[in-house]
């Protein structure tokens, strides 16, 4: 197997299970040493004694990543047990509070902010900071296709904070690339995860979601980190600041 990512130290958070899982075995499998980030740490371990049985190496960090003190701690840890920090996936987020609009809490709406953008934000903050004294890397941002491409009713905070991504990766791309740090989005359509699931919980909604896509079907989570492990990888080195979609054809499909 080809190693593309050899010699390489890598962060991922929302890594206990979907495309973040998927990607910290992809990443590791292409020889990246791994730093997984999420709150369910039964999950991370169970990561982290997977990627080690197959001959990689990684570690774990439970956390919350709403702290800025949990995004600095994935840094240095990275740092600490490999020595240096190349990539960071910052791919943890949620549905948050759905429903009509009108219905929707100041709480709810500020927790979802809070995990998808804010969070996002303070891992690029303490990420960005330490590569560039290594001369550079990538960081990538799970995005989505709603509120970009597709308006879905009932996820207005989720829209919105997604849709920020998009701005920060813009930013970032054209404040740091003189340092060498690239900086990308991925804007999936349906994936089939837990999130899927959760937001698609009838085989109707699961029809109607699937046939919105030009390959009418939803992704694997593999399929994702694949698009991730391009933008990690040194193949892009010329690409930054791209909200890039993965959606199956879901953009261009109105059949």
């Amino acid at each position: 197997m080809s190693q593309r990512l050899e010699n390489k130290v890598a962060l991922i958070t929302g890594a206990s299970s979907g495309i973040g899982r998927a990607t910290a075995l992809r990443f590791a499998a292409e020889g990246a040493k791994v730093v997984v980030g999420a709150r369910r740490a039964g999950e991370l371990d169970q990561l982290v004694t997977e990627i080690h049985a197959a001959g990689g190496q990684a570690v774990a960090l439970a956390g919350d990543v709403k702290s800025e003190a949990y995004a600095k701690a994935l840094v240095d840890l990275a740092v600490e047990r490999f020595g240096r920090l190349d990539i960071a996936f910052n791919n943890a987020g949620t549905l948050g509070e759905g429903g009509a609009t009108t219905g929707v809490s100041e709480a709810g709406w500020n927790d979802t902010i809070a995990i998808n953008l804010t969070g996002s934000f303070l891992g690029a903050k303490h990420q960005i900071a330490q590569m560039t004294k290594n001369g550079g890397g990538s960081v990538i941002f799970t995005s989505t296709f709603v509120g970009y491409s597709f308006g879905f009713p009932g996820v207005a905070a989720y829209a919105a904070s997604k849709a920020g991504l998009i701005g920060l990766t813009q930013a970032l791309a054209a404040e740091y690339g003189p340092q060498g740090v690239r900086v990308n989005a991925i804007l999936p359509g349906a994936v089939d995860t837990d999130m899927y699931r959760d937001m698609n919980d009838t085989p109707e909604s699961q029809s109607f979601v699937t046939n919105l896509h030009a390959l009418k079907r939803v992704a694997t989570p593999d399929e994702l980190a694949k698009s991730v492990l391009y933008l990690a990888s040194d193949d892009s080195s010329f690409v930054t600041g791209t909200a890039s979609l993965v959606d199956g054809g879901g953009s261009i499909t109105r059949t």
